[in-house]
C-alpha cells in the first residue's frame, strides 16, 4: 500500500509538472507582443553597449546611416501622400505658385533625398558632440542643425548654389532647433523629488530654498526632518543662522515636535 501510494504521489507530483509547463507554455503564447518587445529591448540594449564602444567615426557612420535610412522612408512617404494641385476654377497666378512650390519640394525621391540628408547628417553631427561634449545640449543641437542645414542646401540645390543661400538655410535650421529645443526643455514638467517635499516646503517658508541641494547632498529626506540636530546641518555645510531658523521651526511644528525625542 505504502509504495503505491508513492507512486500515485509520484504520479499526481510529475502531472502537477507538466500541467505547470504547458500553462507555462500556453502564457508564453498568449503572449507574443510581450515577447517581440522584450526581444527588441534586449537587442536594443545590446547594439547601444557595442555602439557606444566604438571609435567616433564608426559610430558617427553607423548612426548617419540608420537615420539617414529612416529618413528616406518617411521623405518617400510624404511625396507619395503629396496631394496633386486642383487645375479648374483656380487662378493661374496660384497655380503657378503652388507649382513653383511643388518644385522646391519635389516628388518622392526628391523628399526622400532631402530627409535623408537632413536626417543623417544632424544624428551624425549629434553623436560626435555628444561623444566629445558628454552631454546633450543647446550648443551640440545647434552646432547639428547647422550642418544638416548645410547639407540640405547641397542637395537641394547642388553646387550651383549661392554660398549666401547655404549660409542663410543653415542659420534657419539652427534657429529653429535652437528654438525647439528650448521649448521641449521648458515643456518639460519640473521633476520634483517626493523624498524632499516637505523639507523644501519648509525652506521655502523659511526663505533658505538654497540650501535644498545640502539636504539632497547629506540625503536629509522628509523622515529625516524631526531628527535633525545642530551638528547634522553642520555636516551638510549650512552656516549658523539658517541652522538655528530650521532647528526652531522644526521644534514649533506640532507634528514634528511630537517625533522628536
Amino acid at each position: 500500500m505504502g509504495v503505491g501510494g508513492g507512486g500515485g504521489g509520484g504520479d499526481q507530483r510529475r502531472g502537477g509538472g507538466e500541467m505547470m509547463a504547458m500553462a507555462s507554455m500556453f502564457n508564453d503564447q498568449q503572449n507574443p507582443i510581450q515577447q517581440f518587445q522584450v526581444k527588441f529591448k534586449e537587442v536594443e540594449t545590446n547594439f547601444k553597449t557595442w555602439l557606444s564602444k566604438q571609435s567616433i567615426p564608426v559610430e558617427a557612420a553607423v548612426v548617419s546611416t540608420m537615420s539617414g535610412v529612416q529618413g528616406a522612408f518617411i521623405g518617400g512617404l510624404m511625396g507619395t501622400l503629396s496631394p496633386e494641385m486642383p487645375q479648374a476654377g483656380v487662378d493661374p497666378q496660384a497655380i503657378a505658385s503652388m507649382k513653383q512650390a511643388q518644385a522646391l519640394v519635389g516628388g518622392p525621391w526628391v523628399q526622400a533625398r532631402n530627409f535623408a540628408a537632413i536626417t543623417g547628417v544632424n544624428a551624425g553631427i549629434a553623436s560626435v558632440m555628444k561623444r566629445i561634449r558628454g552631454k546633450e545640449d543647446i550648443e551640440s543641437a545647434v552646432v547639428a542643425a547647422l550642418g544638416s542645414g548645410f547639407a540640405y542646401s547641397l542637395v537641394s540645390q547642388g553646387l550651383q548654389g549661392q554660398p549666401m543661400n547655404a549660409i542663410t538655410t543653415a542659420a534657419g535650421f539652427a534657429v529653429f532647433q535652437g528654438i525647439f529645443f528650448k521649448a521641449k526643455r521648458f515643456s518639460k514638467p519640473s521633476s520634483e523629488d517626493p523624498f524632499y517635499t516637505r523639507g523644501r516646503t519648509m525652506l521655502v517658508q523659511l526663505g533658505l530654498e538654497k540650501y535644498e541641494k545640502n539636504f539632497k547632498k547629506g540625503l536629509l529626506t522628509d523622515p529625516t526632518l524631526p531628527l535633525l540636530t545642530d551638528s547634522a546641518l553642520r555636516d551638510v555645510s549650512i552656516p549658523p543662522g539658517p541652522r538655528l531658523m530650521i532647528l526652531d521651526h522644526i521644534q514649533r511644528d506640532p507634528e514634528m515636535k511630537g517625533k522628536r525625542k
